[in-house]
């Protein structure tokens, strides 16, 4: 075999392994790339999800979600964590978002100390505590609520349902700022059968996050 012909063998081969080569890392670039999509498509969907079930508009008498309330014997890591601003109180398992309620915080009034704008509700991680019941009425403040459940100086700080006038009536001017603005002198107000549920069921213990 001459050199002419060797040489010409040896640029076929060449080339049909460089053309092998990049047939195969294309092959390996597409499906890294499909994985990628299909992995931001679950994670767009994951999201969408945890709010699929949220009622809109927003009513104070109902449920916030139209699904049914979590079934907390088959939660491990249940806790809890109040956004004031954005007005929604989250129930979770771990990282998983399992059940979002409506809520109204505190007021937002002026520290005289720091010249800032502070919520009537503390912030900080609070542990539910024992004192609940189906209503009280604050004579100071001629406003009540029904099925409450206290996470601060029990008694004082208290989840509970949107509040009622002093013959036992829903306050329908503040029920309706439920999810859309503050309004509680420091208490965490829910829908009525959010604050039913919530009253029946949080565990004496269970921890709870309040965030501005």
């Amino acid at each position: 075999m001459s050199k002419k012909i060797r040489i010409f063998y040896w640029c076929f081969f060449a080339t049909v392994l460089i053309t092998c080569f990049n047939l195969e890392r294309n092959r390996l670039h597409m499906k890294v790339d499909a994985n990628v999509r299909q992995v931001k498509v679950t994670t767009a969907s994951t999201l969408t999800a945890s709010s699929a079930h949220m009622r809109t508009p927003i009513d104070w008498r109902k449920s916030s979600e139209t699904v049914s309330y979590p079934d907390l014997s088959k939660v491990k890591n249940f806790w809890i964590k109040v956004s004031l601003k954005q007005n929604r109180t989250y129930l979770y398992d771990g990282n998983k978002l399992i059940y979002t309620m409506y809520s109204t915080g505190g007021m937002y009034k002026k520290n005289p100390q720091t010249g800032k704008l502070e919520s009537m509700t503390p912030t900080g991680t609070f542990y539910a505590q024992a004192e609940r019941g189906t209503s009280f009425f604050n004579s100071s403040l001629n406003e009540g609520a029904n099925y409450y459940v206290s996470w601060k100086d029990h008694g004082v700080y208290l989840f509970h349902s949107v509040p009622t006038k002093a013959g036992g009536a829903y306050n329908v001017k503040e029920a309706d700022k439920l999810g859309k603005s503050t309004g509680s002198h420091g208490c965490i107000r829910l829908s009525i059968p959010d604050a039913k549920w919530m009253s029946a069921n949080l565990p004496v213990g269970t921890k709870i996050v309040i965030e501005n």
